[in-house]
C-alpha cells in the first residue's frame, strides 16, 4: 500500500490508508446554490432576504443551524422555523447542484488518491440523498467507497462521531485516515478523533482566514497532494 504525502506537511511520511474528504466549499463550490434556496425560502415565507456574505458565513454547520441563523438575520420569529424548514427542503432538494461547480484539481486530486490505493470516502453536513446526488452531478461520486451525510448519524460535524464511524466502515484507524476539508468544523472534528488534518485554502471557513485554524497542513489545490514511495 502506498504512503500519502501532503507538500509542506508534517506527516509527510505518515502511512495514510484512506481519506475523507468534505463536500461544500473543499470539492464543490455550493455557495450559489446556497443563496439561491436561501432566497426562495425567505420569498416564500415573504420575509426580506439576507445577502450573500451572510450566507457565507453561515453555513458548513448543517442546514438546520443555517435556516435558524436566517430566520434570525430577516427578523422573523423562530416560531416559524418548521415552515422555513419544510420550504427550505423542498428548494434545497429542486436546486442541489444548479448554480455548483467542482474547484480546479479536484477530479485530478481524487483520480491520484485512488490510483495510489488510497480509499476515498466523503463526510458532509448535507443530507446524504443531496449529497449523492451533487456528487453524480458533478461526475465525482464514483471515486468514493462510501458518502455520509449530516443525517448519516447522530450528531453532525465538528463532533467527531461521523468521522469515527466513517473510519469502522472504511476499517481504518483513525491515525492512518486522512481528513480533508475547508474550515474549522472539519479540523475539529478530526482532531477530536484522531485523524490528521488538511485545509484548504479556497473553501468558505465561516468567513474566517482558514490559515488561522489548526490543522496539520493547507493545499492550494486538492491535487497538490503527492503520493510518497
Amino acid at each position: 500500500m502506498s504512503e500519502l504525502a501532503a507538500a509542506q506537511s508534517p506527516f509527510v511520511n505518515r502511512p495514510i490508508r484512506a481519506a475523507i474528504i468534505d463536500l461544500d466549499g473543499t470539492m464543490v463550490d455550493t455557495l450559489d446554490d446556497f443563496v439561491a434556496v436561501v432566497q426562495a425560502t425567505l420569498h416564500e415565507l415573504g420575509l426580506p432576504q439576507v445577502d450573500r456574505r451572510f450566507v457565507e458565513c453561515t453555513i458548513g454547520k448543517g442546514s438546520e443551524h443555517l435556516v435558524r441563523a436566517v430566520l434570525a438575520q430577516a427578523g422573523a420569529d423562530a416560531g416559524l422555523y418548521a415552515e422555513a424548514w419544510r420550504a427550505y427542503g423542498r428548494h434545497h432538494a429542486e436546486l442541489n447542484g444548479c448554480h455548483a461547480r467542482t474547484f480546479p484539481g479536484v477530479p485530478h486530486g481524487l483520480r491520484t488518491l485512488r490510483e495510489s490505493g488510497v480509499t476515498l470516502a466523503c463526510v458532509t453536513n448535507k443530507p446524504t440523498s443531496l449529497a449523492v446526488d451533487l456528487l453524480r452531478r458533478q461526475a465525482l461520486l464514483d471515486h468514493f467507497a462510501f458518502v455520509f451525510g449530516g443525517d448519516a448519524f447522530e450528531r453532525k460535524k465538528p463532533d467527531p462521531l461521523p468521522l469515527l464511524k466513517c473510519c469502522e466502515a472504511l476499517r481504518t484507524a483513525p491515525a492512518r485516515t486522512l481528513v480533508i476539508g475547508d474550515s474549522s468544523n472539519d479540523a475539529q472534528a478530526a482532531r477530536l478523533a484522531g485523524c490528521p488534518v488538511l485545509l484548504v485554502t479556497w473553501g468558505y471557513n465561516h468567513g474566517e482566514p482558514v490559515r488561522q485554524v489548526d490543522a496539520d497542513g493547507f493545499i492550494d489545490r486538492l491535487d497538490q497532494i503527492g503520493i510518497a514511495p
